[in-house]
Parts: structure tokens; C-alpha cells; sequence
């Protein structure tokens, strides 16, 4: 299997699988000097961790970090940052039933047809389970940026179609769902009661944002810059779309709406821009503003609803799954995301100083 790594100098490759003894990553390319323990690491898998909240699956797992290399007296050494996380909650024999079985909305029809064998213990490598290892690497990503001034947040700005306003992003961290706006809460957790009393489950649309990205990230052909972000967000196996600033929203709106006015500063600036429509990236470049992407995470493909599907025969069946799933993969996957974006920029960041040494 290829396809592990991401990134082109700030690279993370990612290990491991839903049931077996563990999961964890290797970082290559993270320079010397930035300060670094498993503290930082815990931190951002907490976040994660199945568990917590209505919409979470029962497993428990505890999700603790241990760096086995790449770090001295509390600092990263310029070396390969591996780190590990042991599973402690499989409960393999949840998955018997299926083993023979194509699960509705899950990769076990593609991953046959592409490797003519899967690990059928909850998916295995395309378990949600192996984003624990970019939220780790992800977090690794972010002390380098925070040493750059730049701030990278997430949050979920609509659950089981509920909008939510964005009144107070900054606060999203500290609430349940990682909620913009408290006062949407108890309607989202209605929302999650509803859905998993009739054993289905729902999804939603994540924002993640990007403060203090100077000008002139990225690359103006195929590596852009919102190319690359779109890649990152799009290889978390819940999202099915993701736009970038107006989004879909610019198809819609005319030249005149949609072009991001450039106003002459004062105050010792050039310029400032008169709105974001753009979402902080001109012709894959970054442009100084804040960085603005969405999300779409579809419903979680396990549900206690009877499904039409096939065996690995082709003979027609009926599927009810049992086991221990998430209503949403919403909260949990904003992290997830949010890593994501973390180590996009903190790529696109060394590739601009590399290429700036030549």
C-alpha cells in the first residue's frame, strides 16, 4: 500500500489499524529547536478520543502519546519524530459477521477490488481510527507554526443540517461540538438524541481557518496552495467536499460581488482587502488574509437500519450493523481536520524558506 505520506518537506507518514496492537506516524523534515514533549501531542488526541460527548462511539480508549525519537531535553533535534499510541479497547469479534460481507458506504467492496484481501476488524487501515496519527503529526505542526505567529483553528458550523452562527469562533475549543455559538448546542444535541434513538446517524460541515499566513505561501500551477488544502481535507475519509473562502457560493455570485476590493492602507500598511470572498488565497498563493476552508463530513455508513448489499459471492443480503459507532463523525473529526490544515501550511511554509535559501 502506498499513498501513507503527506507532505513534501514537512512530511507525516502515518501506521497502524483500528484492531490491531497500535497506531502512529513518523515526522521527517521538522527543523531543529522547536519545543516539543508528548504533553503537546495529548493534548490535541483528547480532542479526538472516542468516548466523549453523545455523539461518540462507547469505546474507550485512552489515546496516550509516547515519542520514541526525534525530541532531547524538551526540543525536536532536526531528526525523524516517530511516535506511538497502543490500542486498548478492540473488541474484534463485533466485526465476525461482516468478514464476508460488503458494508454500504465503506471502502470493504474497493479495498477487495484493489488489494483482493481486507482487514475486515473495523475497517482496518481505513478505520477513522487512523486519524489519531494526523492529529499527533498535526500537533507537531502546530508548535512550528505557533513559532511563526500563525493560529489555526476548527469548528462545526452545521450538525444534522442545523446551522449555527458564528458569534464566537474562539470559543469554539472550550464547547461541546466545538460550537461557534452556544446558544445552538441543546439543538444539536436534540439533534444527535433524535438520530441515534432511530439508529441512524448524520453529518455536517466543518470550518477550519488559518490566522497570521503571510503573503506568498504556496504554488501557482498544480501546488497551489488551496490544491493543497483541498488534498489535506479531502483525504479524511468522512469528507465528500470542501471549498475554499465563497466556495460554491462564487459560482453564484457575479464578478462584481465576488472580487475581494484591495483598498489602499494607512498606518504604515500597503493595502488591506475589503472582504475574504477569496478565503486568503489569489491564484494559489496566500494573500495575507485569513485562510478559510469547509468541510462536508458525510453520516457515519454504520447505522442500525437494515441495508440492501452483497457478499464477497455477489449473493444478495440484508445488513443490520451492531457494535460500538459514532452518531456523527462530528466532533470528533474537527481536530482531525484542523491537523490537517496545520500540516499543509507548515509544508508550504518550509518549502517557501527552502526556496527562498536558492
Amino acid at each position: 500500500m502506498s499513498g501513507n505520506t503527506f507532505g513534501r518537506v514537512f512530511r507525516l507518514t502515518t501506521y497502524g489499524e483500528s484492531h490491531g496492537p497500535g497506531l502512529g506516524g513518523v515526522i521527517d523534515g521538522c527543523p531543529a529547536g522547536i519545543e516539543l514533549d508528548e504533553s503537546v501531542l495529548q493534548a490535541e488526541l483528547d480532542k479526538r478520543k472516542p468516548g466523549q460527548g453523545l455523539a461518540s462511539t462507547t469505546r474507550k480508549e485512552s489515546d496516550q502519546a509516547v515519542i520514541i525519537s526525534g525530541v532531547f531535553e524538551g526540543k525536536t533535534t532536526g531528526t525523524p519524530i516517530a511516535f506511538y499510541v497502543a490500542n486498548q479497547d478492540q473488541r474484534s469479534r463485533d466485526y465476525t459477521s461482516v468478514q464476508d460481507i460488503y458494508r454500504p458506504g465503506h471502502g470493504d467492496l474497493t479495498y477487495d477490488a484493489k488489494y483482493g484481501f481486507r482487514d475486515y476488524r473495523g475497517g482496518g487501515r481505513s478505520s477513522g481510527r487512523e486519524t489519531l496519527s494526523r492529529v499527533a503529526g498535526g500537533a507537531v505542526a502546530q508548535e512550528f507554526l505557533r513559532s511563526k505567529g500563525v493560529e489555526v483553528r476548527a469548528y462545526t458550523v452545521e450538525l444534522g443540517s442545523l446551522a449555527a452562527d458564528i458569534s464566537d469562533p474562539a470559543g469554539a475549543q472550550d464547547r461541546p461540538f466545538f460550537a461557534p455559538d452556544p446558544a445552538i448546542i441543546p439543538a444539536w444535541e436534540e439533534r444527535v438524541k433524535e438520530v441515534k434513538s432511530q439508529g441512524n446517524s448524520i453529518g455536517g460541515i466543518v470550518q477550519v481557518e488559518a490566522l497570521g499566513v503571510p503573503a506568498g505561501l504556496g504554488e501557482p500551477v498544480f501546488d497551489k496552495l488551496d490544491a493543497v488544502l483541498a488534498h489535506a481535507l479531502m483525504s479524511v475519509g468522512a469528507v465528500k467536499a470542501v471549498e475554499i473562502g465563497a466556495g460554491f457560493d462564487a459560482a453564484r455570485s457575479l464578478g462584481s460581488e465576488n472580487n475581494d476590493a484591495i483598498i489602499a492602507g494607512g498606518e504604515g500598511k500597503d493595502f488591506v482587502f475589503g472582504s475574504n470572498h477569496a478565503g486568503g488565497i489569489l491564484a494559489g498563493i496566500s494573500s495575507g488574509q485569513a485562510i478559510v476552508a469547509r468541510a462536508a463530513v458525510k453520516p457515519i455508513p454504520s447505522i442500525a437500519h437494515e441495508q440492501q448489499t452483497v457478499n464477497r459471492a455477489g449473493e444478495s443480503t440484508l445488513l443490520k450493523m451492531g457494535g460500538r459507532h459514532d452518531v456523527s463523525a462530528i466532533p470528533r473529526i474537527v481536530p482531525v481536520l484542523k491537523a490537517m490544515m496545520l500540516l499543509a501550511l507548515a509544508d508550504a511554509w518550509l518549502l517557501q524558506e527552502r526556496q527562498s535559501l536558492v
